[in-house]
């Protein structure tokens, strides 16, 4: 592990002397989140080395007769840690054998053993170039230009590895497919591709490259100071300081991973502020909520920590209450959330019984390994919360990845859908009385069985709430075949087009989104300012081999999703986990972020920030404010009117995070397209549910308006733009 337990412990106590001198409680989970990640330097499923020291120790018992499958297990391990020339090393000595006729006829040892050694000769290749010396092309496939590598040893070796197993496999086999993408990545990294990759192997050179006039976004993350290196994380994006510019908290879920607080500087650069922000030894976070939820009118953060980390994974959470100034002091304990210590990565907040106070509902990752439970928190409206989900029904006990609010039944009362691995998927209807029914198989929303990311939102900008929904269980070698016309079959989206009563319908079909992908992170915002909502996929799992282009699908007028990926240059390689939409440099328009690094140590990678060039629409930023609602406004409801050319049209909204593993500002901006005027603005407030208009709103400007008030605020801040290193 990085640091030492006396280390973090002080650190972290010696920085918030420095702003104020931590409580108790704070102190208390700064220990005990020490204390976790020392006992992880062994048992951790994925940071742990106890597996690995075992698996050395019998190597060296077995000397120079060690089988080839502890050699390929062993290399494995070493590759996840980080030890790449060490498990080339092992997996060449297991190759060699092979060659003299070792496991003859053993498919797994003929096909596997080339294959892992490609794919750790591929991670060389990233780690002495991508990793080493980054560009704003690295990793963005197709691989051009500046992603090329310069240090070439890597590739090479990759390409002998998966053109032996190409040979050796017929060509429908899974390996088959997923050794000819790796080929062509590897030979993108070295300038070969396409001519240098024989033609049945070879990737559609149309399928990658531009469709359309899309423009392309740069990846700036290093110029403005965003491109922190490290593991799989969450990422959000908001106003934590008060100074209305949107600013950067990322968390890294090692066990001792740290979280950074990134302040706008508000002249295109960030400033990592972390250390003011009170956050060393709040570590291992895997997912980042963010809310009011002391309604004091700062936002407030919640780490989520153990997702997939089974019997390991028994974590407290992180409330971190914000003192008003983008300082935070953990008060877990304090709000009754600290003796909840089970694996999640996903939560979400909403006003569940219209009180006026954000509730809190934290999924949970029940499997034979570790039995546990989602868990619904009631908001006393003190700071505390009041555990609620045996008397609200909403305990699933399945190993759940995502959740999501939203009045599916135009009711006034949140709903609540819940996306789980290796079971159906839940959607309790509120019933109003603080109890809810999973009326999933009735509305048809059960799909798919391996589910990850979900969220709520109206695509078709017709005031319905829609759900979409990832599957979890493709791989490369489906991407491969689905492009060349194979025949492996894969799991897909789920676009539930919801009427507003209650019915859905999946139009994913329909809509276009037929690419095999495995989405992680995400999130959805309107790229192109023309009204209709877009959506970024953060895609692969730990698997080191499983290389794949996160996706950006862009919306055509409610009907249709393009794939924009490649034209946009958004297709990146790594692991894509947190996402965030937002107007990072107050131009109009929203940028995108996210946190790249993958799940083992070996894997890490730096965050990225696509600067969104812009597409010279018209747009509309809402700051709204409750008083009888939660003060930050989840849950309230925007609809705003414009007049362009051949009448008028409705763009809807509502006030939230965004998807399911990542998160936006809960101000809305609203793309307006061509509109010459907004005719007014809608809000319906979430716990009265009553309706307030304002007409005379000006089009490319930013407002703060509140609750039954009738005047609203100008917000005046001058667009900067993102600066060159």
């Amino acid at each position: 592990m990085r640091t030492t337990v006396s280390v973090l412990i002080a650190a972290a106590v010696g920085v918030a002397c420095g702003r104020g001198e931590p409580g108790p409680g704070h102190r208390r989970m700064v220990t005990t989140l020490a204390e976790l990640a020392r006992k992880g330097e062994q048992d951790n499923p994925f940071f742990g080395t106890g597996r690995l020291q075992k698996l050395r120790q019998e190597l060296e018992q077995r000397g120079a007769a060690a089988p080839w499958r502890l050699l390929l297990g062993t290399a494995e391990q070493e590759l996840n840690q980080g030890n790449t020339r060490r498990a080339i090393e092992l997996l060449t000595r297991a190759h060699a054998a092979l060659q003299r006729g070792e496991g003859k006829g053993d498919l797994a040892a003929e096909v596997g053993i080339p294959f892992h050694l490609g794919v750790a000769w591929m991670r060389l290749g990233e780690t002495e170039n991508c990793c080493a010396k980054p560009t704003a092309e690295t990793c963005i496939l197709p691989i051009q230009g500046g992603g090329q590598h310069t240090a070439p040893e890597g590739s090479q070796h990759a390409i002998e590895c998966f053109t032996e197993v190409l040979r050796a496999t017929p060509p429908q086999d899974y390996w088959h497919f997923a050794a000819m993408w790796l080929l062509n990545v590897a030979h993108m990294t070295l300038g070969s591709w396409p001519d240098g990759v024989p033609e049945p192997w070879r990737m559609p050179v149309d399928v990658l490259q531009p469709k359309s006039d899309f423009p392309r976004f740069r990846n700036v993350a290093a110029d403005v100071g965003l491109d922190t290196f490290g593991t799989a994380g969450g990422a959000l994006v908001d106003d934590f300081d008060g100074d209305d510019w949107p600013d950067v908290i990322v968390s890294d879920w090692a066990p001792d991973g740290p979280m950074h607080f990134f302040h706008n500087d508000q002249h295109g650069g960030f400033e990592d502020r972390s250390a003011r922000a009170g956050l060393p030894g709040i570590t291992g976070g895997l997912n980042l909520v963010h809310a009011d939820y002391d309604d004091d009118g700062d936002l407030d953060v919640l780490v989520l920590r153990g997702g997939w980390w089974f019997a390991s994974g028994q974590l407290p959470c992180s409330l971190l209450q914000n003192r008003g100034d983008g300082s935070f002091e953990d008060v877990t304990f304090a709000a009754g959330l600290g003796e909840r210590r089970e694996p999640t990565q996903t939560a979400a907040f909403a006003d569940h019984d219209r009180d006026g106070d954000l509730d809190l509902y934290i999924g949970g990752e029940s499997s034979e390994r570790c039995r546990c439970q989602n868990h619904l928190y009631r908001n006393d409206g003190d700071g505390t919360f009041t555990e609620v989900t045996t008397a609200a029904g909403v305990a699933n006990e399945r190993y759940c990845k995502g959740v999501t609010w939203g009045d599916y039944d135009g009711d006034g009362w949140p709903d609540l859908y819940v996306s789980n691995i290796g079971g159906d998927n839940r959607l309790y209807h509120n019933r109003g009385d603080g109890s809810f029914v999973d009326v999933a198989p009735q509305a048809g929303v059960t799909a798919p069985r391996v589910s990850f990311p979900t969220w709520f939102w109206d695509f078709d900008n017709d005031g319905a709430q829609d759900i979409f929904v990832a599957h979890y269980e493709t791989g490369v070698a489906h991407i491969a075949s689905f492009l060349k016309g194979g025949s492996l079959p894969f799991d897909r989206l789920r676009l539930y087009r919801g009427d507003g009563r209650g019915g859905f319908r999946d139009v994913a079909v329909d809509a276009g989104l037929t690419w095999p992908c495995m989405p992680m992170g995400c999130n959805f915002g309107d790229l192109d300012n023309d009204g209709w909502l877009d959506f970024y996929l953060g895609t692969s799992n730990p698997d080191y081999a499983n290389l794949m282009p996160n996706l950006m699908f862009r919306n055509v007028g409610g009907t249709r999703f393009e794939n924009v990926t490649f034209a946009g240059g958004l297709g990146h390689l790594q692991k894509g986990h947190g996402v965030a939409f937002a107007d990072l440099d107050q131009d109009g328009d929203q940028d995108v972020f996210a946190t790249m690094g993958g799940a083992y140590p070996g894997d890490g990678f730096r965050n990225v920030l696509f600067a969104n060039p812009g597409f010279g629409n018209h747009w509309l930023t809402v700051h709204p404010i409750g008083v009888a609602s939660p003060r930050c406004a989840i849950g309230a409801r925007l609809c705003v009117t414009i007049r362009e050319a051949g009448g008028t049209r409705r763009v809807f909204r509502t006030v939230g995070s965004g998807g399911s593993f990542g998160g936006n500002p809960l101000r809305q901006t609203l793309g307006l397209g061509k509109a010459t005027m907004i005719e007014r603005l809608e809000i319906t407030w979430p716990r009265t549910g009553a309706v307030q208009t304002w007409s005379g709103l000006p089009l490319d400007t930013t407002i703060r308006v509140r609750e039954g008030e009738d005047g609203f605020e100008v917000v005046v801040t001058k667009p900067t733009t993102f600066r060159r290193r």
